[in-house]
């Protein structure tokens, strides 16, 4: 078999295991005499070799690329970065004429067989339209906290997000019991509640609110978070976790930047004027401080857990099998407990109707096992008053 030319680039926003996953190709790529190119930041890597920024000899990945001097020489860290050690960029389609061209003249100055992509849905969407055009051989790596991309049942970073997620809940957990507070926590997830989800039944929560179950906080739901609240704290427990999706839309359905804040200020309007309706269950918990934490960038900047980096790990190796195989079009996906790949148009029809239609393009099932077993701890997930 020929030496093949192949190059790897990372998109969209970063998580945990996107090290690990370039290392794998690197590693797997060179026990077979390939030559990799990491492309820096997305596909502006490309428009800045047209421009003349690198050479292609600047951006080939040794195996010794992670070498460090004196008694450190030789140790292998790349897997247990956060981040990416190429860069990555959401830009969204390149707009410019000039541009699109700079970035297709790029890839064809390497002499790439094939190139890998490592992103999320979005840029998935735009790198295949762009692969279409220069007639590129793609294979497609998943990768985002939201786990939202359609055919694989996780993506690398996933696992991750969740595992922080959930720490932050335990840890928010004793101050809240301390001061008898209750302590809401605004997370990732744009489209998706996943994350939400899996770290809130993990984590202990109380309430979890997430798009696909409450696209919109509606006076229903506000006043069933306000029940599931004074229930607990009637049964003689003073504090409570509620976790929020950043997708969830406040009453007049428009996004807000700080849904938690908006959330707090609602359950204490409410709180109050069901106490003035003599309902008394309400007038104990009335002066409940309730306290906002936004987990932000935390979410995605942690050292990937240890299965993050395996998933990232076999991800990287089937996409130099595919490549080795001459199978392009395909994304590596992670089903039963196994590795697969599946074709990138079946992916990429969906994820272009969702984009169009503004809706999620892989979300949480509603009938699913775990809004059913979240519902069975007795969690208020937003839908009518509480269960308790």
């Amino acid at each position: 078999m020929g030496k093949k030319r192949i190059g790897i680039l990372t998109s969209g926003g970063d998580c945990p295991g996107l090290n690990a996953v370039i290392r794998a190709v690197v590693k797997a790529s060179q026990l077979k005499g390939w030559v990799v190119y990491g492309i820096p930041y997305g596909t502006d890597g490309f428009m800045d070799l047209a421009k003349g920024k690198y050479q292609p000899q600047d951006l080939v990945l040794t195996g010794n690329s992670y070498d460090l001097p004196g008694m450190l020489k030789g140790l292998d860290f790349l897997q247990f970065l956060s981040g990416s050690v190429l860069g990555s960029l959401s830009k969204g389609h390149p707009e410019e004429a000039q541009n699109k061209a700079a970035i297709l003249k790029g890839y064809e100055m390497l002499g790439l067989e094939a190139l890998i992509i490592v992103g999320g849905d979005g840029s998935l969407d735009i790198i295949c339209d762009l692969a279409q055009e220069g007639n590129w051989n793609i294979v497609a790596i998943p990768k985002t906290i939201d786990n939202d991309v359609p055919f694989t049942e996780s993506s690398v970073g996933f696992t991750t997000a969740v595992e922080i997620v959930t720490q932050g809940l335990y840890d928010l957990t004793f101050t809240a019991a301390s001061h008898e507070r209750v302590m809401l926590v605004q997370v990732m997830g744009r489209d998706a509640g996943h994350l939400a989800l899996h770290a809130g039944i993990a984590g202990g929560a109380d309430i979890i609110l997430i798009p696909e179950l409450t696209p919109y906080l509606t006076l229903d739901t506000i006043q069933g978070c306000c029940y599931q609240l004074a229930h607990i704290r009637s049964s003689g427990r003073q504090f409570a976790l509620v976790v929020i999706a950043e997708g969830v839309k406040n009453q007049q359905q428009q996004k807000e930047k700080y849904i938690g804040d908006y959330l707090a200020q609602q359950i204490k309007e409410q709180t109050k004027l069901l106490c003035e309706k003599k309902e008394g269950v309400f007038c104990d918990p009335i002066d409940v401080d309730l306290r906002v934490t936004v987990l932000g960038h935390l979410q995605r900047s942690h050292t990937p857990v240890a299965l993050d980096r395996l998933l990232a790990t076999v991800f990287g190796i089937k996409a130099v099998e595919l490549i080795e195989e001459n199978r392009y079009g395909r994304i590596v996906i992670w089903r039963e407990g196994q590795v697969h790949s599946a074709p990138l148009s079946s992916i990429i029809k969906i994820l272009k109707q969702c984009h169009h239609e503004k809706r999620c393009t892989y979300p949480v099932d509603p009938h699913g096992f775990m809004v059913k077993t979240a519902r069975s701890l007795g969690i208020y997930l937003g839908e009518g008053r509480s269960l308790l």
